[in-house]
């Protein structure tokens, strides 16, 4: 049996056109997805220096930053924060002094805008920490570090990354001692624009200090008046009439020549009197990768690394060395003597 021509051809072509609809829909290029992985974090925006009161503040990319300072809670989602200079975005791991807790954040926003915070942290970061929500000025250390991409892509979807190991009790005893020593409890100078300029005013202090001290060097021209009272004493013994009398005088010769010559050796100084303490870490390699970026060595003193510039032969060298640990972001750097 035959169908009717005229029954077919628009079947046929229907199957054309429902296919083509299909090539055509096949054809329709998908959204791109929004950015992962590292590319995630860029760009990263460093900023223009502003001002806060009369101190002004410039943002920097700096890798090894670490200071200690008070702790707002604030505004914000996920598990982030507000820090002045750091850029953004980056990640800092925010400690508790008070209960040595360590968590990771992302900075995420330019502030706090008071002088006497260091960092303002999201409800959700302070509540990770163990901040209550209406505390106010807890003392807090801030560290910047580099995490893996996955804790990254936690923080950025509003999840919290997992909790770090607790600081040790002689660490937060060390930080606690820092905080207390800033008064008021202010950011680390390395951040602070203005900060050279108040970091000149402790050197002259320390040098205030020095100028005790500096008298030792003058001490290289004592061998030199020792060296010549032998002299004299050999030129009255000629006479003969003083020579019943001489022997008294020979045994006065050996008290100035032997004890004014021993403090007088100008070796300690050539070895160098004078080094530059850079910080004391708990842990080896974080010393010796700092010793290593600043040129300087490690030693060990109980269960920290100490981190060393020199020996320096005066203080004026000792100083040019302490401006340069000061510069890479170590503002408790100081100069020790060798007495």
């Amino acid at each position: 049996m035959r169908l009717p021509v005229n029954r077919i051809a628009p079947f046929a072509a229907l199957c054309i056109l429902s296919s083509g609809a299909v090539f055509a829909a096949e054809r329709v290029p998908a959204p791109s997805p929004p950015p992962t992985g590292p590319a995630a974090d860029y760009p990263m925006v460093v900023g223009e220096p502003f001002t806060i009161g009369s101190t002004v503040w410039t943002p920097a990319d700096q890798l090894n930053y670490d200071a200690v300072g008070n702790a707002i809670v604030g505004q914000g989602t996920g598990v982030t924060a507000a820090h002045k200079t750091l850029p953004l975005p980056s990640y800092i791991e925010v400690t508790s002094l008070d209960t040595g807790h360590t968590i990771l954040v992302r900075v995420e926003r330019r502030g706090p805008m008071t002088n006497d915070a260091l960092v303002e942290l999201s409800p959700d970061a302070a509540l990770q920490l163990g901040i209550a929500p209406g505390a106010k000025n807890t003392q807090v250390r801030v560290r910047r570090v580099n995490p893996p991409e996955q804790e990254r892509a936690l923080l950025r979807a509003g999840g919290r990354a997992p909790e770090r190991m607790a600081t040790p009790e002689g660490l937060l005893k060390v930080l606690r001692r820092k905080a207390a020593d800033q008064s008021p409890l202010l950011p680390a100078p390395a951040n602070n624009q203005a900060a050279p300029r108040p970091a000149m005013p402790s050197p002259p202090s320390q040098t205030a200090s020095v100028t005790r001290p500096i008298p030792p060097a003058p001490v290289t021209t004592k061998p030199a008046r020792p060296a010549p009272t032998p002299v004299r004493h050999s030129e009255p013994a000629p006479p003969s009439p003083a020579a019943k009398p001489a022997p008294a005088p020979v045994a006065k010769a050996p008290k100035p020549a032997a004890p004014k010559p021993a403090p007088a050796p100008a070796a300690d100084p050539a070895k160098g009197n004078f080094t530059v303490q850079v910080a004391a870490f708990s842990s080896d390699a974080s010393a010796r990768k700092v010793a290593k970026a600043l040129g300087g060595s490690v030693s060990q003193s109980g269960k920290f690394w100490r981190v060393r510039l020199g020996a320096f032969t005066n203080r004026a060298q000792a100083s040019a060395a302490l401006e340069k640990a000061r510069r890479a972001g170590y503002s408790d750097a100081r100069i020790l003597r060798a007495d």
